[in-house]
């Protein structure tokens, strides 16, 4: 099938300094995010994020590639609001679609001890039974498990870590019955 991918780019400059703006449009399966990055010395450079993968579902949700270790936040219009890495477990969970079923601005392992982290969006059970969630990375004995640049990797125990700010936005966007849909 043929990709039509139509993004446009807003380029803001600001008492010469850089702007960075992105945008993306197309149906489900063809939306790229483009980001243009302009400065005084340098020529714009467009870098495109990965489309949202195909079979994902409509509507408002948010979508898991496990292989891809990245998550896309899209609204009610198909838009994608945002898309980042994650770190999570390969196969965990399962393929499907989930439903957000609770939240807590501050959690805690019951499998390993010392480790807590915030902004839990739980949406699936484990295989071992426990939770699965959208969280910040865990701190663990008072030392983040892994650093933001790490993201994308399989470091995760069945839950998706993310970035402070991401963590914090999927808790703060998601609400009770928010529709998650995992693909491989």
């Amino acid at each position: 099938m043929k990709r039509v991918i139509a993004a446009s780019v807003l380029a803001l400059l600001i008492m010469g300094s850089a702007s960075v703006a992105s945008a993306s449009a197309g149906s489900i399966g063809e939306t790229t995010t483009t980001t243009t990055t302009t400065t005084a010395t340098t020529t714009p450079v467009l870098v495109e994020a990965a489309p949202v993968p195909i079979k994902s579902g409509t509507g408002r949700r948010i979508v898991y590639a496990n292989r891809q270790q990245r998550v896309w936040v899209i609204n009610a219009d198909n838009e994608v609001l945002r898309t980042f890495p994650v770190s999570g477990m390969l196969g965990q969970p399962g393929n499907g679609t989930f439903s957000v079923f609770s939240k807590s601005p501050t959690s805690y392992s019951p499998e390993f001890a010392g480790v807590t982290f915030r902004f839990m969006t739980r949406f699936a059970i484990g295989r071992n039974g426990g939770n699965i969630g959208f969280h910040e990375i865990p701190i663990r004995n008072s030392k983040p498990m892994q650093t933001v640049d790490e993201l994308g990797a399989f470091k995760g125990s069945g839950c998706l870590r993310s970035s402070t700010k991401d963590a914090l936005f999927i808790y703060q966007w998601a609400t009770l019955g928010t529709k998650v849909v995992v693909v491989p």
